[in-house]
């Protein structure tokens, strides 16, 4: 407790609403459209603080968030025996560019995380809807899961190219859902670890990852009934515009 008093503290009162806010809706996306909750708090939490700084606060909302996503559905023991090399190669990736990168300070982690945010963007945007043939799966899936790995040890966004990938292999909606679930669960949990052998993870920054918990979940709970009032469809363009404002907004800043 008294490490996580401190944790706030050090952030202070402005911040520290930040951090809450955000967490609010990125919780709130995510309950919306199944997916956005890293993507939305490193955005936005990286206008205020370093990549690694924002990355650690994740940690908790991601992993429960993504545990309670993929927990509903009833395909995750097809979905393990199809997506094992995908999932296998986002933990190796991003155990290796935790190794080789990081999360470094300075200017370029951050240019990088905007980079991956508008691509993430524009690529859901523009990109028709891709199909890939299931032959092609036992090099392809590695290999997308390795440069997720990649990118998001250096960024904390695990969105690409895996979101991509999985949208093309033409699962059903809660398939898909399922496994987006836990190809983030995945991706944190070996972040996690990253952070961890890199000294951005102790004991004050998952005790403030906790705390992020609390808005995270009533986002989700807000997100699942405004779905019910609203078009998915709209709101996740609106996302993702904003998703790219921020990322451009990231690159040309720093």
């Amino acid at each position: 407790m008294n490490a996580l008093i401190e944790h706030y503290q050090i952030l202070g009162w402005g911040l520290s609403a930040l951090v809450l806010g955000t967490f609010l809706l990125a919780g709130t996306v995510k309950g919306v459209i199944g997916l956005g909750l890293p993507t939305v708090a490193m955005g936005l939490l990286g206008l205020a603080m370093l990549p690694a700084q924002a990355a650690a606060l994740l940690i908790i909302p991601s992993t429960v968030t993504n545990v309670w996503q993929l927990a509903i559905g009833g395909q995750l023991r097809p979905l393990l025996k199809r997506l094992w090399p995908l999932l296998t190669m986002v933990a190796l990736g991003t155990g290796v560019g935790s190794w080789l990168l990081g999360m470094s300070a300075g200017p370029t982690m951050s240019r990088a995380l905007g980079a991956a945010l508008l691509l993430y963007a524009l690529s859901a945007l523009c990109l028709p809807q891709l199909h890939v043939p299931q032959r092609h799966e036992r090099w392809l899936g590695p290999l997308c899961g390795f440069l997720t790995g990649l990118i998001s040890s250096a960024t904390g966004v695990f969105a690409i190219p895996v979101v991509p990938y999985l949208q093309s292999l033409g699962l059903a909606r809660n398939q898909l859902v399922q496994a987006l679930g836990l190809a983030f669960t995945v991706g944190t949990l070996a972040l996690a670890a990253g952070l961890f052998s890199n000294g951005a993870l102790g004991s004050g920054e998952l005790g403030a990852s906790l705390l992020a918990l609390i808005p995270a979940l009533l986002g989700m709970w807000l997100g699942q009934l405004l779905r019910q009032r609203i078009s998915a469809q709209v709101f996740k363009r609106l996302f993702l515009l904003g998703v790219a404002g921020l990322g451009l907004h990231l690159m040309i800043s720093g």
